[in-house]
């Protein structure tokens, strides 16, 4: 396929996309490697109802914040329990082009819906290409979208941890065809005194305009951590370190944002947001206010926080 990428776009976005959901639960195809999954031994229904409660509370605050959210109902119908974490599934970008990526569970393909589509169409974005990757589950190859794939959008890199939801090949593919440099490693993460393969890198790591939030601790490869660590430098990012215990609380799975008046904000949950140290904070708050929201049920049953409950829209408007 020839180069479809031809506009750098700003790193931070002032509209997402979130899924309100409305059958959450603990998905258990996704349990099988993703460690931060707990089991909550309540009944569906009320997980459902108060992650609905945290997702409308974190709607309300991007609100309000100035940030543009486009709110997407979940169809009972499909039973996608992991509906709420949007961008898993899609990616837009500033030229108008728009990828769709392989999922690791089968249930979570049922995310994949038109009524995404019909809902930008409808606030006027212009959809111009759609890159479809899809086809790589009938050979078992998948690449998780922005949860596997962290993208420095300004300096034309893609970062990426190796795991049985992000296939190297499939991901190096992705990055000649959207034209971003490939930065590929292994991370991990301790769970019954086991190394084991951190599911997405965006919870191992944040790309923000000015810094990079990332648990270096979980590149145990001391080659590819000075590698990672070489490029966010080169890319003039200021590296703030977590630690494992701090990823464990999400404190790597942010999203920096812009709102309307052109200010930048970092959106994560309370929970990371608590986990900073005084000092990880001024040294974020040297360059974007920082949003935090209450996402316990969320994070617990799902496995996920903050970042990956936004799809960014990057889309140019009709």
């Amino acid at each position: 396929m020839a180069s479809i990428k031809n506009v750098i776009p700003a790193q931070a976005t002032g509209t997402i996309v979130m899924v309100r959901p409305v059958a959450f639960r603990m998905n258990e195809q996704t349990a099988v490697n993703n460690y931060f999954q707990e089991d909550l031994k309540v009944k569906n229904a009320e997980i459902n109802r108060k992650a609905q409660a945290e997702f409308d509370a974190m709607v309300n605050k991007l609100k309000d914040a100035g940030i543009e959210v486009l709110v997407l109902n979940d169809d009972l119908a499909e039973d996608t329990p992991d509906s709420i974490f949007p961008n898993n599934w899609v990616s837009t970008h500033a030229n108008g082009d728009i990828a769709i990526y392989p999922m690791y569970a089968e249930n979570r393909r049922r995310e994949r819906r038109d009524a995404f589509f019909i809902l930008l169409e409808e606030h006027d974005f212009e959809i111009k290409n759609i890159v479809d990757y899809t086809k790589a589950e009938e050979e078992g190859i998948f690449l998780e979208g922005t949860g596997s794939i962290v993208l420095d959008r300004a300096n034309e890199k893609a970062y990426c941890a190796l795991s049985a939801r992000a296939d190297e090949e499939l991901f190096i593919e992705y990055c000649e065809e959207f034209e971003y440099f490939p930065v590929v490693f292994n991370a991990f993460q301790t769970k019954n005194e086991k190394r084991l393969p951190i599911y997405h890198t965006n919870v191992m790591m944040c790309v923000a305009e000015d810094f990079c939030v990332i648990c270096l601790e979980c590149i145990d490869d001391k080659k590819e951590r000075k590698n990672v660590v070489q490029h966010l430098k080169d890319s003039g990012k200021e590296i703030i370190a977590i630690t494992e215990k701090q990823l464990e609380l999400f404190a790597g799975n942010m999203l920096q944002l812009m709102n309307e008046k052109g200010e930048k904000i970092l959106a994560m949950s309370q929970s990371a947001h608590n986990s900073l140290s005084s000092e990880q904070i001024s040294r974020i708050e040297k360059y974007c206010k920082i949003l935090s929201s209450d996402l316990t049920t969320i994070e617990t049953c799902g496995g996920g926080s903050a970042r990956c409950m936004m799809a960014e829209i990057f889309l140019p408007k009709v």
